[in-house]
């Protein structure tokens, strides 16, 4: 069976010029050039990923990633700009673009990456995919994207969602910066690993009984973290 792609852009020459091509690689493409129809038919309708445009008419896409991120939508989602502030692309990503793509872009790029995206999607362990998960006074229901502690709502960011998923997937595993850049983010663009570093102190600091004496979440120096087992 065929991928299938939401495409939600508004360029009708790159639209037929996506479509063409990537239906040529095999993939089905549904194609909407507005933000209000896009995120419609995101929400009703099962993809397995999501290009999207950042200027979108009626709805933009930052506001469409984030309003399926928050309606628990897991598909990857590759935004697509003409804008190359960094700005941009720290704003996709902190609201739950799974990576990001400026225009103009080289089509191979673009194909292996959303091959990454569905591959890395499609990979997921589902023993994680459907189970609920416990460590501590900390429970973690990766179906419904819900993580508590003590019983109470733990308010995570997409990407430390999916930080912590790939932690407990790889339970023991040393795990280096470089890796979860890869894994978790999706490219090795980044400016430095430091991203990494920061958000391993923000899933310490929700979850951790002790975020200067971690459990769980720990660091093996020189190399990278793992998740305790």
């Amino acid at each position: 069976m065929s991928k299938r792609i939401l495409l939600i852009e508004d360029e009708p020459g790159l639209v037929m010029t996506l479509t063409d091509r990537l239906a040529s690689e095999g993939y089905t493409i549904v194609s909407r050039n507005d933000g209000d129809s896009g995120l419609s038919t995101a929400l009703n309708e099962a993809f397995d990923l999501v290009l999207l445009d950042v200027m979108l008419p009626k709805k933009s896409g930052f506001d469409v990633c984030q309003e399926l991120r928050k309606r628990d939508v897991r598909t990857p989602i590759m935004m697509l700009t003409a804008r190359g502030q960094v700005v941009d692309k720290v704003v996709g990503l902190k609201i739950g673009a799974d990576d990001y793509l400026t225009k103009p872009f080289e089509m191979p790029e673009l194909i292996a990456r959303i091959e990454a995206l569905i591959r890395r999607a499609g990979a997921a362990n589902p023993l994680i995919a459907t189970e609920v998960h416990q460590f501590g006074d900390v429970e973690i229901d990766f179906r419904r994207a819900e993580v508590r502690r003590a019983g109470t709502i733990v308010d995570l960011s997409a990407k430390e969602f999916q930080l912590l998923r790939y932690f407990m997937e790889h339970r023991g595993a040393t795990l280096s910066r470089d890796e979860l850049l890869n894994e978790v983010w999706g490219y090795n663009s980044l400016p430095s690993t430091r991203t990494i570093d920061v958000h391993v102190a923000w899933l310490r600091q929700k979850l951790e009984p002790n975020p200067r004496h971690p459990q769980y979440i720990l660091t093996v120096h020189g190399l990278g973290y793992k998740f305790a087992e």
